[in-house]
């Protein structure tokens, strides 16, 4: 063969070879030793069941041991304003996977699924060259919406309260992934039942205000015990995961440490509930070591994955990208941050429903239910005042209308509604929040004597549970038409 030829032929192998790297460039995947740099990151999300915020080394409690969360704030960035806008599972965890808050998504009583037409996470992601993964515990409906590729549940673990996440499925997952992932790790822990802690002292827990008047509560302090070893507990399964991240993939994964809300504010609309535990690591990218106190919001998770994998945010999310926060730019994402309450569908069920709007500084709340305007709720059929009625006397210490300074004031003890020094920011905060609502689709409004009751479908308001007695004069005296119907339940 002549030399012209030859080095012609020698160049286009060059071209072709070269090409064939950029196609694979184009396409990186998890686990490749090749040196190859990828663009595209693995993500896994790792989300604890039912855990405060203040029950964290490295969100200032020095009494509980989180050994592994506080090394992921020590290695990344924590959110000290994180939110969920429901203090209850299945609420929060679709918001998280959605981009939508409650009222919007659907989902906002617990056990219920969101609207079947939405798509979560798993599509958007799978689009954008991703395989969707869940390990653990799910709370999760429907299907359709929620369709991993891979799901895996926990399994018993001999001396352990609840299940464990599964660690083999994880482990060999990582060890063969052939593309980009976002995996979902969720946790059973410390979610109750807890440990039973032989002889637990009161001087090795953390108190607050919220909490201080049970110091001297036996079955309190025992509990609360038990709470401590279920998250040292989660703790020690979250640092076999971290391993695991160590042993099989590279610094080229962002992981996010959460919990779903808090268990001490569990169904209300208080920090102690509603704000979380948020800590993100993703080596070369995020500054060790950092913090932020921007307000961010479970919604803004998805459009922030959606952002790193190269995809487009739909305008109809409610969350927004906080990336610029993570690669270290202080730069506002939200004026503010709202929560929803509902109690029905709970083992407690009863009609109270909350709505609630934050800034940095101030909350606002409106109890819509409370015994202050019961008899505006009331209407002309008997039988639904009787659980009007009882929905506001469950809660009667509950006012109408909470303001609360939370800068002067974090755990929500004073409540400045009557205040009038505050009264321009009450009305402001009001204001705003029915503007939400409103655009939520919300079924409440500003109108004083809007009390509908929701056709929950797990637990019936004329029904028993075994957290709450009925009686047998009041069984079964709902009709379906006394209830307002959510449609896609």
């Amino acid at each position: 063969m002549k030399p012209n030829v030859l080095k012609t032929v020698f160049v286009w192998v060059i071209i072709l070879f070269l090409v064939g790297c950029l196609q694979h460039k184009e396409k990186p995947f998890a686990g490749d030793s090749s040196g190859i740099e990828r663009e595209l990151p693995n993500m896994i999300i790792f989300l604890s069941d039912d855990q405060d915020i203040y029950d964290y080394g490295c969100y200032g409690n020095e009494k509980v041991k989180t050994p592994s969360v506080d090394r992921l704030s020590r290695e990344g960035i924590l959110f000290e304003n994180a939110f969920t806008a429901q203090a209850i599972c299945a609420p929060s965890r679709s918001q998280l996977l959605t981009g939508l808050y409650p009222l919007k998504n659907g989902c906002f009583a617990n056990h219920t699924q969101t609207k079947p037409d939405i798509e979560s996470l798993t599509k958007q992601m799978r689009s954008l060259g991703y395989e969707v993964i869940r390990a653990g515990k799910s709370h999760l409906k429907p299907s359709g919406v929620f369709d991993w590729d891979k799901a895996w549940n926990g399994k018993p673990k001999e001396g352990v309260p609840r299940d464990y996440i599964p660690l083999d499925s994880i482990e060999y997952y990582f060890k063969h992934a052939q593309k980009p992932f976002f995996m979902l790790i969720a946790s059973y822990l410390p979610h109750g039942p807890y440990y039973e802690v032989d002889n637990p002292s009161v001087d090795h827990i953390k108190f607050y205000p919220f909490n201080d008047h049970k110091k001297d509560d036996a079955s309190f302090v025992k509990k609360k015990a038990g709470y401590y070893r279920s998250i040292e507990e989660d703790n020690v399964q979250l640092d076999k995961v971290l391993k695991l991240v160590e042993d099989y993939l590279d610094d080229n994964t962002l992981f996010i440490y959460s919990a779903d809300h808090g268990v001490s504010g569990k169904f209300s609309v208080k920090d102690v509930g509603l704000k979380v535990p948020f800590i993100a690591r993703w080596p070369g990218v995020i500054e060790p070591g950092s913090r932020s106190d921007q307000l961010i919001h479970y919604v803004d998770v998805l459009p922030t994955l959606l952002d790193i994998a190269g995809g487009e945010v739909n305008k109809d999310m409610d969350g927004k990208n906080f990336l610029p926060l993570l690669k270290g730019e202080d730069v506002e994402i939200h004026d503010y941050v709202y929560g929803v309450r509902t109690n029905q569908n709970i083992l407690k069920s009863e009609v109270f429903p909350s709505r609630m709007i934050r800034d940095k500084r101030y909350k606002y709340i409106r109890n819509f239910n409370s015994l202050e305007v019961l008899d505006k709720n009331l209407g002309d059929k008997p039988n639904v005042n009787v659980f009007i009625r009882r929905g506001a006397m469950a809660f009667k210490d509950e006012p109408f209308e909470e303001l609360y300074d939370l800068q002067e004031d974090p755990f929500e003890q004073v409540n400045l509604i009557d205040n009038p020094e505050y009264k321009n920011i009450k009305t402001r905060l009001m204001k705003d929040m029915f503007t939400w609502m409103k655009e939520q689709g919300d079924f409440l409004n500003d109108q004083i004597g809007v009390m509908p009751i929701i056709s929950a479908p797990n637990f019936k308001l004329d029904e028993e549970t075994i957290r709450r007695t009925i009686p047998d004069s009041l069984k079964n005296t709902l009709q379906q038409a006394d209830y307002f119907v959510i449609k896609h339940w």
